[in-house]
């Protein structure tokens, strides 16, 4: 914010040029890297879904009226949280979208 020169009210003081604020390597913690989305890609490839993730992929697969929010409600049980629950439910559907193209594709 620029300065007006003026004693009082907004933007008051003496008139000074802004400089770029540095960015600091804490300003990107928890950021994904390319090293780490790789190496996370390549475990999910070898090792697989884990039990209660399979259940929910099976809970997709049948579908249902409520199947969102049956999932949802499995998800946070088992995850402890709303926000980690609708991400955990996200990422199981692109799972399911991708096991479907893959069997679309061969």
């Amino acid at each position: 914010m620029t300065r007006n020169g003026l004693a009082k009210g907004t933007n008051s003081g003496h008139i000074t040029t802004e400089r770029p604020k540095r960015v600091r390597p804490a300003q990107r913690k928890g950021r994904l890297g390319k090293h780490v989305a790789l190496c996370r890609s390549i475990v999910r490839e070898v090792v697989g879904l884990s039990p209660y993730e399979r259940r929910i992929l099976d809970m997709i697969k049948t579908g249902g009226a409520s199947a969102d929010k049956r999932i949802y409600k499995f998800a946070k049980k088992r995850l402890g949280s709303h926000k980690r629950a609708l991400q955990k439910r996200e990422d199981i559907k692109e799972v399911n979208a991708a096991q479907r193209a893959r069997q679309a594709g061969a």
